[in-house]
């Protein structure tokens, strides 16, 4: 198993997650998070008044998914989430030890 955490802006969810659930992708959870790459930040107005922006604001998505599913994951969340200027996001990948449903004990791709 493994754990897929994209970090996108936060216009991109509603479309990332339909697509997510079209390909097959039942469980998905989302943080709203703030922070910063490459980019650090970006110059705003407002009012009149140029403010610096230190920390962008971005939702993380966290999946849990089999193995054989991970690749179709990715791809649907570049698809989705890319629009070609910076601050576009990233994925990490992790190995996922462990997963338990604790309602029933259920564990790994069962759990899942």
């Amino acid at each position: 198993m493994k754990k897929i955490e994209a970090i996108i802006k936060p216009f991109k969810l509603d479309e990332v997650r339909e697509a997510l659930l079209e390909a097959g992708m039942v469980g998905l959870t989302v943080t709203e998070v703030k922070g910063y790459g490459r980019q650090k930040g970006h110059i705003d107005t407002y009012r009149g008044a140029e403010y610096k922006v230190d920390f962008i604001p971005k939702v993380k998505l966290e999946i849990i998914t089999t193995d054989k599913e991970v690749d179709r994951c990715i791809e649907v969340i570049i698809e989705k989430a890319q629009s070609g200027k910076i601050g576009d996001g990233k994925i990490f990948i992790y190995d996922m030890e462990r997963a338990i449903r604790i309602r029933t004990g259920e564990e790994d791709e069962d759990a899942v």
